[in-house]
């Protein structure tokens, strides 16, 4: 069976190597941008086809996003926390790890804000963002971070931040849609700045969950 496999994929190969690729030249290239970027009313193509032109996958990917957090919880939640919880202590660390935070939050709030502008987007977003606060988690007290996260009400808002996201999603293919706005303006592009948000809020936050979990049963950091 596995020699199969490897013809099939040999030969697979030779005929993506042997086919002509005249689809993807140059100039039909620019023109499938050019169309998506006038489709959507934004810059950036590639939110445009994200949040667009292939939304149904973008939803599917928040919601393993979401399983991948919940499995997270289910997994350790029966273990027995860490003892003993390795953290920097150091205050020259200390001050370099909250610098690199704050500047990590605040590039994950410009990409959530204008990742259909210029590149980036959501989830580039809620990765600077989960990024920061890990880098607050690793000077931080344990006890301190889960009080902040529960104070907030954080895995309320990561629950409605998807909920809202699909709701969105949904209005789009049944014609119910924002006006485009002005082209490259702050306020433009329909729902894909909204949802450039929604999906940056579920990513930072659902990071943060699964930070505190491993700190709390893992003692990694």
């Amino acid at each position: 069976m596995k020699l199969i496999y490897l013809v099939a994929a040999i030969a697979l190969s030779l005929k993506m190597l042997a086919t002509t690729n005249f689809l993807f030249g140059e100039a039909s290239t620019l023109a499938i941008a050019e169309t998506v970027v006038r489709d959507t009313g934004v810059p950036n193509a590639v939110s445009g086809i994200i949040f667009r032109n292939r939304l149904y996958d973008t939803i599917f990917e928040v919601v393993v996003f979401t399983i991948a957090v919940s499995g997270v919880k289910f997994l350790l939640g029966n273990e027995k926390p860490s003892s003993k919880i390795y953290q920097v202590t150091d205050p020259p660390s200390i001050v370099l790890a909250r610098l690199g935070a704050t500047i990590a939050a605040l590039v994950g709030v410009e990409l959530a804000i204008r990742g259909h502008l210029s590149p980036g987007g959501g989830f580039a977003a809620g990765v600077a963002g989960g990024t920061a606060i890990g880098l607050v988690a690793i000077t931080s007290s344990t006890e301190q971070m889960q009080a902040i996260y529960k104070r907030w009400h954080a895995a309320t808002w990561e629950k409605v931040s998807v909920l809202i996201f699909i709701g969105l999603a949904v209005l789009t293919p049944i014609g119910i849609e924002l006006s485009h706005g002005e082209f490259g303006g702050l306020v433009s592009g329909g729902f894909i700045p909204w949802l450039n948000m929604l999906v940056a809020i579920k990513v930072a936050l659902g990071s943060w969950a699964v930070v505190l979990l491993f700190i709390r049963y893992r003692g990694l950091l």
